[in-house]
């Protein structure tokens, strides 16, 4: 009999190098744009955290960019469907968002529901001048009409695929995979 995970595919679309090659690319996308001063970060958790992380140290000459956390869990308009209860972070923005320029980070681009779900829990904090996207991988198939301002890496996806993003500090290695069932 076989396990579930033996009738997936795996495909690796990008490597830690990559993946770093993406980041320096979303920094330099976000540098053109505000070069003189940067827009507060606010990354959706988890791994749109890192993801804003190291694009902030990138840019960061002497001054410090804000950077918030966001959980959206209790935002989400599936958690009917989730079947357990959501496991529950922080939200910490250490800025008041009234007024002032937001750049929301995400690992992966899909539906647009994750973003709306961010969108929803910002606006509860207040009412922000701009909210831009900033995306490591965009796959498209949109539920919603949102789109990214800065991607790293467009993929041509399914619905039926499934796109894993592994970063260090998250997951102990490196690695986004386009997961999909083995035709038979």
């Amino acid at each position: 009999m076989s396990s579930p995970d033996s009738d997936l595919r795996c495909r690796l679309v990008l490597d830690e190098n990559d993946i770093a090659h993406r980041v320096q690319g979303l920094a330099e996308q976000i540098r053109e744009r505000y070069s003189e001063r940067m827009p507060c970060f606010v990354g959706i958790e988890t791994r749109g955290v890192t993801l804003a992380r190291r694009v902030r140290n990138l840019l960061e000459n002497g001054g410090e960019i804000p950077l918030g956390t966001l959980d959206i869990s209790l935002y989400r308009d599936d958690l009917d469907n989730l079947g357990t209860m959501p496991r529950l972070k922080e939200s910490d923005l250490p800025f008041s968002v009234d007024g002032v320029s937001i750049l929301l980070f995400d690992d992966v681009l899909f539906t647009g529901r994750t973003v709306k779900a961010a969108i929803d829990a910002i606006t509860d904090f207040g009412r922000p001048k701009r909210i831009e996207l900033a995306v490591l991988i965009d796959r498209g198939n949109r539920e919603l009409p949102i789109q990214a301002d800065y991607v790293g890496k467009e993929l041509e996806t399914t619905r039926e695929h499934y796109v894993r993003v592994r970063l260090r500090e998250v997951d102990g290695s490196e690695g986004v995979e386009v997961l999909s069932r083995a035709e038979t």
